[in-house]
């Protein structure tokens, strides 16, 4: 569809330049020119290459995918939000200053998203402002902080302030449960990552912080909003058969389902039909969790060959709904 914008609303980066802060955050191990790899403490998470920070090599592979635009929010290792609050606002300030950078050689083709030390509302309002000050588009924030789920009162004060000051929230799973059961296979990012995001979508629906939000907060979900739009029938069966546990929110959960959208990078076509039918077509976005080897490449490889779309619809998620996130039209 030549007349599309194709915005990616799901990629991720890591500065080159990152510092070894101490106290146990995540440092970058620097292996070659285009090679490093994030530590924790003395032990490697990820390998990664030079498609995380270098603007180049991201505009090579989007115009080999076909993509015009990226969201670019930051790796969720370094949110920070089991540390001090103090400390994670330090790593915010300095990560986010770091994603300008990244972004400055093509602003039209890179929007960044900011963190924040979501640990301290008011400390994540402060760096959320002075984001969107300094040019960041909107914020990417983790589905949970501690046992704290997305009804936290913290937690929803920061997204009261993210609607009245306009920002799209991206948000991301992470820092998944972990057992022996679930070190096999990545197992912890097969099963867990799923999970978690179900975990807080239910949150925000039976917690009833879509009860008390207003409708003008933008939220998208990553990797298609988890298991949830699989198990929208069980939770409205629940919410109806145990109202004296689950009949916590106004409304069923089914009725929020206008509340948030969520990313298209779930890998088949039937996945993606569910997405498409559980959600409306307006409400899900282009994804690919692009640089990392889970991700989708060709990034819309799903949504540009799905059969059952109709045009308007794949320019819908290729772009169109994107567009809205962004902008709040």
């Amino acid at each position: 569809m030549a007349d599309t914008t194709v915005i990616d609303v799901h990629t991720h980066y890591v500065p080159r330049g990152w510092p070894d802060l101490g106290a146990g955050l995540p440092w970058l191990r620097l292996d070659s020119e285009r090679e490093a790899t994030i530590m924790l403490r003395s032990a490697e998470f990820r390998r990664i290459r030079s498609t995380s920070w270098d603007a180049e090599a991201r505009l090579a592979d989007m115009a080999a995918d076909g993509v015009d635009v990226q969201v670019v929010s930051p790796t969720p290792v370094f949110f920070s939000y089991t540390r001090p609050a103090g400390e994670a606002a330090k790593v915010a300030r300095i990560f986010n200053d770091l994603a300008l950078e990244i972004c400055a050689p093509a602003p039209e083709r890179f929007l960044p998203f900011c963190q924040v030390p979501l640990q301290d509302p008011d400390a994540a309002c402060a760096e959320l402002d002075r984001c969107l000050a300094a040019g960041h588009r909107g914020v990417e924030i983790g589905n949970h902080v501690g046992d704290a789920d997305l009804d936290d009162d913290g937690v929803v004060t920061f997204l009261r302030h993210c609607a009245d000051a306009g920002a799209p929230v991206f948000v991301h799973p992470w820092d998944m449960p972990s057992s022996p059961r679930l070190e096999r296979w990545m197992a912890r990012w097969l099963t867990g990552m799923p999970a978690e995001t179900h975990l807080s979508l239910l949150a925000l629906i039976l917690g009833g912080v879509f009860d008390r939000l207003p409708r003008s907060l933008r939220l998208c979900f990553a990797h298609g909003g988890g298991s949830f739009p699989l198990w929208v029938g069980r939770m409205d069966n629940a919410w109806r058969c145990r109202p004296d546990i689950v009949g916590t929110s106004e409304f069923p959960p089914s009725h929020y389902l206008d509340r948030f959208s969520v990313d298209s990078v779930v890998f088949d076509e039937r996945a993606l039909r569910l997405l498409v039918d559980t959600m409306g077509d307006e409400r899900v976005l282009l994804g690919s969790d692009y640089p990392y080897p889970l991700g989708e490449r060709p990034v819309g490889a799903v949504v540009r060959g799905a059969g059952f779309l109709t045009e308007r619809q794949r320019h819908r998620l290729l772009g169109g709904n994107a567009a809205t996130f962004l902008a709040g039209d």
